[in-house]
């Protein structure tokens, strides 16, 4: 019997996700910041772009850095260097939404429906879906970022975690939020997460 199971501790699921051509699942560590910046750089340099390098380095380990802190576990996003890769400048990422003390995810879901608009995705009231939107600086120029959120309950945790999906994607600031470009992105993100499933659990030996 391992610790967890002694203690009463159960493991969550796992989950696997449909993803665009050429996207993989990765893990916010440095490892793969150290992966990622060799790519860039390699890119950056063979176009003779040593200031986007820079720039794209500083933005890379701000937005390393904001996972950690905001315990995103996984994130999924273009990394096969190949022409079918679907390279959108976008990602989804991964972390766990709790109930606040005293509270369900009932709660949860009743304030998001109220305050943020909050729908069922693509009709499926086991999945919530908003949208926000905040205007970011990379480099010199400034960029609407779109984060769309996507909540759903985790097997087993007595509707007390949810599984918080959060794709990031951007549009220039004179560009509409409402063009097809940005109606086929969204579309893309609702189809992937509505593909959602639910594996076993993967527990490390003696954990």
């Amino acid at each position: 019997m391992t610790l967890r199971e002694e203690l009463g501790v159960g493991t969550d699921p796992d989950f696997d996700l449909e993803l665009p051509p050429g996207w993989s699942r990765q893990s916010p560590d440095e490892a793969s910041l150290r992966d990622t910046l060799a790519k860039v750089r390699e890119r950056c340099m063979r176009e003779h772009q040593p200031q986007v390098y820079a720039e794209m380095k500083s933005y890379l380990e701000r937005s390393y850095a904001d996972m950690q802190r905001a315990g995103v576990f996984a994130f999924f996003s273009p990394t096969d260097a190949d022409p079918d890769t679907l390279a959108l400048p976008a990602s989804i990422n991964a972390s766990i939404r709790r109930a606040d003390p005293g509270q369900s995810l009932d709660d949860l879901a009743r304030a998001l429906i109220r305050d943020q608009g909050a729908q069922p995705l693509l009709g499926d009231p086991r999945t919530l879906r908003f949208e926000t939107e905040n205007v970011v600086r990379l480099g010199t120029q400034s960029l609407v970022n779109h984060s769309a959120v996507y909540l759903t309950p985790i097997p087993g945790s007595h509707r007390r975690r949810a599984l918080a999906l959060v794709a990031g994607f951007a549009r220039m600031p004179d560009s509409p939020a409402d063009s097809e470009a940005m109606q086929s992105t969204r579309f893309l993100f609702d189809a992937c997460v509505s593909t959602l499933r639910w594996t076993p659990p993967v527990v490390a030996p003696g954990a």
